[in-house]
Order: C-alpha cells, then structure tokens, then sequence
C-alpha cells in the first residue's frame, strides 16, 4: 500500500498533518526524524515537521537529505523547510522576533503545482522565531507574506517544496488544499486508505497472525476497546474472550448498560465486578497520581486473575491508537504522556501481544466502527478517563462520593444527549468530551426551601477538539445550562451549586486531575 512518511522533529502539530494525509484517503506513518526507511518501495512522498528547536541550536535534531531527496517527492514544513534551505546553501537568521499567527500570502506562484487553486492573500498560520533570508542557488520563491519574503520555495531540479507556515492547522485557510497537491497530485496517491479497505485488511491480517489461537481483550467500554473487539471478532469469533473489569468508579448503571451492549454484538465477554477492592484500597488517599497509581495496579491484578483462568490463551489484545504510540515515543527526551497500553506486558503473563487499531486516529476509529455495523451510541461515546471517576472527584474517594457524582453526570449527559440544537444537531454529537467533576474539598452555603444547606458544588465541564492535544470550553446554550443545574440541585443529595469551567487546554487540562 502507498504510505507518505512524516518525518517528526518534535512539533506539537506533528499528528495533525498525520491526520490531515489520512483525511485524504491517504496511509502515512509518522517516524523519528532519523527513522527514514530507505528500502521502502511503498513510500511515495517524504513530509518534514516542524520542531521546537532552531537550526542554530546545538542539539537541533538533523536528518540525512540525500536517502530522500531527488528520490521522491519532498515537503519542508518550517522548521523542516528552515533546515532543507540551511542544509544547502541558503540562510536561516534568527530575527530577535516570533513570527506567530495569522498571516496572508500577498504573492503566489499559482503555476507552481503546490499551489494549484489557490486564491490570492490565502491566510495562512506563521509559528517561527527563525526567518529564511537567502535560498540555496537550485531554488526559487514561490510564495511570500508581507513580513517573509521566502513563505514558500520549490526547487528547480528536484521534486523538493517548502513553507515556512503550518498547512495542517485550520488557520491556514487553504492548507488542506496545498497537502492535496502535494500528496496526490505531486505525490501521486491512488487514495485508498478507506475504513472499509482497512477492516478487509485488518481481518486478512488477524486471521493470518492468530490463527486458531486464544486472545484476551480488556474491555473498558469505550471506543477503542469496543471497535478493537469487534475487529477481533470479526476475525477470530469465539476464540476471542473480552474481560470488563468495573473499579466502582464508572459512569451511573455502566457496567451493566454496556455488558448488555457486548452481548449485542456476540460477544465473549467475562464480567468482573471488583469494586470493593479498589474502595478499599483507594481509603484515605487524596493525591492524584497515587490514586491513578492505586488504580492502575489494581486493575493489572484483576485483570491477571482473571486472565490466567483461561488457560489456552497465547495473545493480549489492546485497543492502543496511534496517538498512544506517538505521545510515548521520546526524540527529545521527554515523553508527552505514557500510556498504559504501550507500557509493555507483565512478565508473568507469558503472552504475546496484538494491537488491531495501532495505526488509526481516533476519528478513523470510529469510521471502522461505522463500517462494520455497530451501534451509535458505542462509536459517538466521549472519551472517558480509565480510573473513571476518581480523576474528577476532588479529594478521597468513596462510595458516597461516587453516588453524587454518578447522578450528576447522569442529569448532564442525558441532557446533553437530548438537546437538539439550531441547526438540529444533538448538542452531545458537538462535543469532544463532557464529564462532571465533585469539588468535595469545597463546602458552599445554599439555601433550599427555608432551610440552610452546607453542601458540595460541583463543576461541569465540555470541550470541543479534534484530537485532544488542544482543546477549547464548548459555548453551551444558556438554556440547556439552566435546565442541566436546576436539574443536579433539585434532584441530586450533596450538591447545593453548579459552575461551568471555561478554561482551555492549554493552559489547563481537560481532566482536573
């Protein structure tokens, strides 16, 4: 299969170019700067990434131009477009100003392939400190801004592009259009990436990979495990036994709406109610990374128990997505987030491991899902944090505390789910993610009836995004907003006041803890 490899150089909006190849019909892999498969017939174009390092800087990550260039088509994006120019004779000075935001492109070549249909003054996003004064003698500009001479520039005698804004953000305009030229037209892509080509494949492979062996899969009744199930299914069928594991701590009557929802699509699932363990074990704690801890090991041993009861088992299937193993590889030294689908296995389990979904994006997960039939209301499920609850209570957790929060939640996402908008679309469908989080370190005076209350507030909280890396507070409908809080204080014991959090990630993150 034809595959465009991104090279990362440790840019924040590495995967979203990743992400907008793939929205082309297109397979790409994004790999370490200095991971370029050089023996690789399926590759049909190379893309460099930004970085969040200069060229002058010591530790600048450098790649080999020479394994690709002139081979195939080449796309330098910033810092990428900063080092291909550098790296042969051009000039790359630090100008003692960040070029950041909007900017619009007051001169085009629109003969140049890369900008074929593109309109004049194209807005496009600028994120450099660095500033490419001089091109390298094969090159010439085809692209300019009021404050960059050089935006963009094509070589004369390879098939090698760059720009020294971002085109895989939304504010550049365009910036969708200019990755169509390059990747199909300049690249040639027959742009057959599809859900359905996937799920053929994927089943193709499983078959072949497993054969007649027995797999676990830990469900969690979220999206990945689901669709990951349903591949596996699709692929093994009785030979595959699913174990959900419920901590106490998941959304209101969730084990048993979604053990009935697994039963829907004959599946082998092994229900493990372990609540009390992880009470017990959870009493008196308030930090949050010793309850994530807490319940991270609690999880691995259930999970075990369980596990070695089937004793013919040779594989452990996870629903690990592609970000997973993005955010967990380090070129710079420091990994973004460690992700406990990419930590390995425990040694005592002797299993080898199989990871279905390693190569999508959320979004195209969820495509697989729609493509193989199954309900709407598994695939369209916000994300939902693996210690459930206990991220969004302040504080110890108890079953009490649950309780509050649980009916809470409810009200809110119920609502949510059935509030239709202006232009007809349910309000939950806008949603990336929406959860209700118990301050129950905060006592606040109320009054109900005639009676004094001294009771807990609690904080709704709902983002738009389109992968979670950054993410806006969703502008709810005041109505709704009215509605969902006078709902929560009638009805729910322990609860005296509603706020709504309007902070974005970043700064802050969309979980409170």
């Amino acid at each position: 299969m034809q595959k465009i490899i991104i090279l990362d150089f440790g840019s924040q909006t590495t995967q979203l170019i990743g992400r907008r190849v793939r929205e082309l019909d297109t397979f790409c892999e994004i790999l370490p700067y200095n991971k370029f498969p050089k023996d690789d017939p399926s590759v049909i174009g190379v893309i460099l990434s930004g970085s969040p390092y200069s060229v002058h800087d010591a530790e600048a990550f450098k790649v080999d131009l020479q394994a690709f260039v002139g081979r195939i088509p080449v796309l330098g994006i910033c810092y990428g477009a900063q080092f291909i120019s550098q790296s042969n004779g051009g000039k790359v000075e630090q100008t003692g100003t960040r070029e950041y935001g909007r900017a619009n492109l007051t001169s085009i070549d629109l003969e140049d392939p890369l900008f074929q249909g593109f309109e004049l003054n194209s807005q496009v996003w600028m994120s450099h400190g660095d500033t490419i004064t001089a091109l390298p003698s094969d090159c010439k500009k085809i692209a300019s801004t009021e404050d960059v001479e050089f935006a963009a520039y094509a070589s004369t005698t390879n098939p090698l592009w760059a720009v020294q804004f971002h085109p895989e953000v939304f504010h550049s305009l365009q910036g969708k259009d200019l990755l169509r030229n390059f990747v199909v037209n300049i690249c040639g892509s027959k742009q057959e990436w599809s859900p359905a080509s996937y799920v053929e494949t994927t089943v193709q492979e499983l078959q072949a990979q497993l054969g007649n062996d027995h797999v676990i899969l830990g469900l969690s009744g979220g999206v990945d495990s689901s669709v990951c199930a349903a591949l596996l299914n699709k692929a093994i069928g009785r030979n595959l036994t699913c174990i959900f594991v419920d901590h106490g701590m998941l959304r209101k009557d969730e084990f048993s709406k979604v053990m009935k929802a697994y039963e829907g699509l004959g599946l082998n699932v092994i229900g493990v109610d372990a609540s009390d363990k992880f009470f017990e074990d959870l009493k008196g704690v308030t930090d949050p990374e010793e309850k994530r801890k807490i319940i991270g090991r609690d999880f691995v041993e259930v999970f075990n128990a369980e596990a070695k009861k089937i004793t013919d088992a040779k594989w452990l299937a996870q629903g690990t997505i592609y970000p997973d193993r993005i955010e967990s590889l380090s070129i710079t030294g420091m990994v973004i987030k460690s992700h406990h689908n990419v930590g390995g296995l425990p040694k005592e389990m002797h299993l080898q491991l199989c990871e279905p979904l390693q190569w999508l994006f959320k979004d195209e997960v969820r495509r697989v899902g729609y493509e193989m039939g199954m309900p709407e209301h598994l695939i369209k499920r916000h994300p939902f944090p693996g210690p459930g609850l206990a991220v969004r209570i302040l504080g110890e957790i108890t079953r009490e505390k649950v309780r509050i929060l649980q009916d809470a939640d409810d009200i809110y996402i119920e609502n949510m789910q059935k509030y239709v908008c202006e232009d007809g679309e349910v309000l939950y469908d806008k949603i990336w993610q929406a959860g209700t989080v118990l301050l129950s370190t905060v006592r606040s005076v109320g009054v109900m009836g005639d009676e004094r209350t001294y009771e807990h507030p609690v904080a709704l909280r709902a983002v738009t995004s389109t992968d979670a890396m950054t993410a806006d507070w969703a502008h709810l409908p005041y109505d709704f907003m009215a509605k969902v809080s006078n709902e929560i204080i009638n009805k729910v014991k322990g609860v005296n006041r509603v706020c709504y959090d309007i902070s974005s990630k970043p700064p802050s993150t969309i979980e409170w803890e």
